[in-house]
């Protein structure tokens, strides 16, 4: 018979052996580099854990949008006069929210990747383009069909003085016969800029009747110069007890065509009122009293037109 002997182990050495199976076990949980802990106790601040709140996302590359808008036709670069605006497209029917602005004629917008409406105003006149922004960078050009008038004013060869003139733009309709207000009270020289097309100019001298009209072309690229000439002169309204006498304060005029259209009216002791070329009547009321005169206009003759305090016949 043959007998295995198996070797024993002494008391110590048992447990020398578990503690050093318990160190070695600990020592594979550990991350390299980092001393092993004891049990029970939390691990190293600098060792993540689950817990922990994870780093944000990395922030979408922004993409920079060169823009420019030249003239239809001649492709000419409009330098100046106008306004730009960059609008979200979400592609529903919300109203476009308006991520950048800028009044450069040729500016450049830093956008992040996704879908813009770029939009170009010249005065009165628009361009807007979608564009899809999503990396490296990218440069527009809008074309814009437009053009720009600028006005005077004269009496003969005489320019009418800023501050006396104005002009009303209008685009001509066809059930209209004057057309849909486009601009009111543009002063001399201003420059109106208006989309390409035919447009009807009123000017008006004074605040009477001293007004011309007049049918103006606009051309892409171009500015159309024109003088409005009115036929038209401006007359001093004077009640006086003799000719070249002193004004009666408080006098209410009353100006009349022969027809008996009343064209202008005013209170004063000399007021001044611009007509257009033409006959009148003019009425004058001074303490109850009634005083009438006929009188004529004369294109650019002003003069004073005195009422004489006479009986009436």
């Amino acid at each position: 018979m043959i007998t295995f002997l198996t070797p024993r182990l002494s008391t110590l050495g048992l447990l020398a052996c578990l503690t050093a199976s318990a160190a070695s076990a600990q020592s594979l949980t550990q991350p390299l580099g980092v001393p092993p802990q004891p049990f029970g106790q939390p691990s190293s601040p600098g060792v993540p854990s689950l817990s922990q709140t994870p780093p944000p996302p990395v922030a979408l590359k922004q993409v920079s949008v060169g823009t420019g808008a030249v003239f239809s036709g001649s492709n000419e670069p409009i330098r100046s006069g106008l306004v730009w605006r960059v609008f979200e497209d979400r592609g529903d029917s919300s109203q476009p929210t308006i991520v950048a602005r800028s009044s450069s004629p040729a500016p450049s917008f830093i956008l992040a990747p996704g879908n813009y409406i770029v939009h170009v105003t010249y005065g009165f006149a628009s361009a807007s383009k979608r564009i899809s922004v999503q990396s490296g960078n990218l440069n527009e050009r809008l074309v814009v069909s437009a053009g720009a008038l600028r006005l005077k004013g004269a009496v003969g060869e005489t320019p009418i003085p800023l501050g006396r003139v104005t002009f009303a733009v209008y685009v001509p309709e066809a059930q209209n016969s004057e057309g849909k207000l486009v601009i009111a009270n543009a002063k001399p020289n201003e420059i109106i800029r208006l989309p390409e097309g035919t447009y009807h100019v009123v000017s008006t001298f004074g605040d009477a009747n001293a007004i011309m009209r007049s049918d103006l072309k606009v051309e892409a690229g171009k500015v159309t110069e024109a003088t409005l000439n009115h036929r038209a002169a401006t007359v001093t309204l004077k009640l006086v007890a003799s000719a070249g006498g002193e004004a009666f304060a408080g006098t209410a005029f009353s100006v009349l065509t022969p027809g008996g259209d009343v064209i202008r009216e005013a209170i004063g002791a000399f007021p001044s009122v611009t007509l257009a070329e033409g006959e009148y009547v003019l009425i004058a009321r001074h303490e109850g009293k009634v005083y009438t005169k006929d009188f004529k206009v004369e294109s650019g003759l002003d003069r004073d037109i005195e009422v004489l305090v006479t009986p009436n016949p």
